[in-house]
């Protein structure tokens, strides 16, 4: 009979550092120990937690964990944690899920680009890293040309003034992933992607895995001085206004793309002449000008956008262990036949007309 002691962490997005101990005798859970610097009251319900695991298969879904869990606590008190981090951090101790420590993630940053070649590189290389084809990954975006870009699921027509996006140049393209449009120009956005595996949301719902993905970028952005946090859904935000927005795509072969995108410097007179921006959607904003919903980074902090995405990328290798890349030569050219069969086809971008 074979016995090993296994730790996992999970640090929970706005809240506390949760640990677990797991003991594993052939393929079985025989003993748990959870520990961390969260708050729980009364204090027996930590014995009733380390109990309510023990005899699982090791193989037990984060779900089924969390239903034990919850059985074992009701009535407890559980302040900055919860059972769902609990059953991701003994996840993470078994080898079902992993953390950022376990990845080293590459870094690319390449020139500017037309919207639906980017577009097709989020496909490419969230497959890629999927199939283990390539590491995880932060590319950070370059704009050559003007452009709105719509969500996987909105009607093109409802969103887009096409008549006006053709007399200011602005290619419309369609993205893989939900969410609502985006108008962004050359210099006046900020746009990243990650491209992680699986492994890393293991047991995390979307709306958990967007405050997971974005944790880091806030700590960037209060590098340079914006009182920057995490607004459920998908939204960045300050006490000056939304900065910017996050979407996601899980892929069957296990690659997640998150994507952000911020704003530097709106024009906000353009964007609601190309973009048809509705009373409904800015009906639980406190606002009625689409305008005043967003104050860029520009006049937040005062600093180029060349020095803000700097900033952003140091904050990232702080945090994480990560080599600087590039785009490979088979990916880009796999991009390109994407972007011109796909992200350049009217049928992809009308299919919801």
């Amino acid at each position: 009979m074979t016995s090993e002691v296994r730790r996992g962490e999970y640090k929970v997005a706005g809240g506390k550092l949760l640990a677990a101990d797991v003991t594993v005798e052939d393929g079985t859970i025989v003993a748990l120990h959870i520990n961390g610097d969260f708050f729980l009251e009364p204090d027996d319900a930590l014995l009733r937690l380390n109990a309510a695991l023990v005899g699982l298969p090791e193989s037990t879904s984060v779900t089924t964990m969390t239903a034990r869990l919850d059985n074992a606590v009701r009535g407890a008190h559980l302040v900055g944690f919860s059972t769902d981090a609990i059953a991701v951090a003994v996840r993470r101790a078994l080898g079902f899920a992993t953390g950022w420590a376990d990845h080293t993630f590459e870094i690319v940053h390449p020139d500017p680009m037309p919207p639906a070649m980017h577009l097709a590189l989020d496909e490419v290389l969230t497959t890629d890293v999927g199939a283990g084809l390539r590491p995880p990954t932060l590319r950070i975006w370059e704009w050559s040309s003007r452009a709105i870009i719509i969500g996987s699921f909105q009607s093109l027509r409802n969103e887009v003034d096409q008549e006006q996006a053709d007399a200011e140049g602005v290619t419309v393209v369609r993205r893989i992933s939900g969410g609502g449009a985006m108008f962004v120009e050359p210099g006046n956005a900020v746009t990243y992607s990650l491209y992680v595996p699986a492994s890393l949301v293991e047991g995390l719902s979307f709306e958990q895995s967007y405050a997971f993905l974005d944790d880091w970028v806030l700590g960037g952005l209060r590098s340079v001085g914006i009182d920057a946090s995490y607004k459920p859904l998908n939204d960045i935000t300050s006490p000056l206004g939304k900065i910017g927005g996050a979407a996601q795509k899980r892929l069957a072969n296990g690659g997640v793309l998150h994507h952000v995108t911020m704003s530097y410097d709106m024009d906000a007179d353009k964007m609601t002449r190309v973009l048809r921006i509705g009373r409904e959607k800015l009906s639980d904003k406190g606002t009625k000008s689409a305008k005043k919903r967003v104050d860029p980074l520009r006049s937040q902090t005062g600093l180029p956008r060349e020095e803000i995405i700097e900033a952003l990328k140091s904050h990232f290798r702080e945090r994480y262990d990560t080599v600087d890349g590039a785009l490979s030569e088979g990916e880009l050219a796999r991009a390109e036949q994407l972007a011109a069969e796909k992200f350049s086809n009217p049928e992809w971008t009308a299919r919801v007309p």
